[in-house]
């Protein structure tokens, strides 16, 4: 029985990590109902076991996608990536804060919720024609920063994902940047916003979920490690057109049932 579930954590990490390195995600959006819906987790510990495992594809992902979109370019960018990071720090500390104060009933209603926003976003946000334009310049595009990354790292926390699905196309339609390299970029803002949400975790008595869980959570990371290498390998294969209402399709349908979940 231990071995079957090992396995299924690696197959689910395979194949999220895939999702994750394809699209500069995290992919803890997709691992989250399978951690609820076929493995059984409650709400906080489902949320804990993905942030734990996203901070594996996340680090894992922005080298294995270096062969398209070289560390220099994103390096380049290093103003707007503080720029997201002075409000994404702080609102991951806030936002998990917050999940651990919430009945475990209304947090699958919010991680339901957020699911779908999250699934919009994937269709309507990511605009790879929107590259190059921005909106708002000079102050008022760093406030704009700032308050874009604190919503994130709100969301980002209480779903216990790296909030790439929402870094995106802040990159692309507030910085005007290109699709490709705002994944990158994504995935550069997500991990000590990652680290910060997971560090106000670990106050809380339901972190001991990783503890009861070492074996599962490392079938999990490796599988995810695996799928990140083939998600980078893909990238600009899978044209997002397909892609993208197809993952947003699977998100509505994960919200549902967390919505039901009892």
């Amino acid at each position: 029985m231990i071995e079957r579930r090992g396995l299924g954590a690696f197959a689910v990490g395979t194949g999220v990590g895939s999702l994750g390195g394809l699209i500069g995600l995290g992919g803890a959006e997709f691992r989250l109902p399978f951690l609820i819906g076929l493995f059984r987790f409650a709400a906080l510990e489902a949320v804990i076991l993905n942030k734990a495992s996203g901070l594996v594809v996340v680090a894992a992902a922005l080298p294995f996608r270096a062969t398209t979109v070289p560390l220099a370019s994103v390096a380049a960018q290093w103003p707007i990536i503080l720029n997201l990071l002075a409000g994404s720090l702080l609102g991951a500390w806030f936002g998990a804060g917050w999940a651990t104060r919430l009945q475990s009933a209304t947090l699958y209603k919010v991680i339901a919720a957020l699911l779908i926003l999250i699934a919009i976003v994937l269709v309507f946000g990511h605009d790879p024609d929107a590259a190059g334009l921005q909106f708002v310049t000079g102050a008022a595009l760093i406030v704009a920063g700032i308050i874009a990354g604190f919503a994130i790292g709100v969301v980002a926390s209480l779903l216990g994902v790296a909030g790439g699905e929402l870094l995106v196309p802040t990159f692309v339609l507030l910085f005007g940047a290109d699709i490709k390299l705002a994944g990158s970029l994504s995935l550069a803002v997500s991990l000590p916003t990652m680290l910060v949400g997971f560090t106000r975790y670990s106050r809380d008595q339901s972190f001991s979920v990783i503890g009861r869980n070492k074996a599962f959570l490392l079938a999990m990371a490796a599988g995810s490690i695996v799928g990140t290498y083939l998600g980078g390998q893909l990238l600009g294969v899978v044209p997002e057109q397909i892609l993208l209402p197809l993952l947003a399709a699977i998100l509505v349908i994960s919200a549902y049932k967390i919505w039901r979940h009892e």
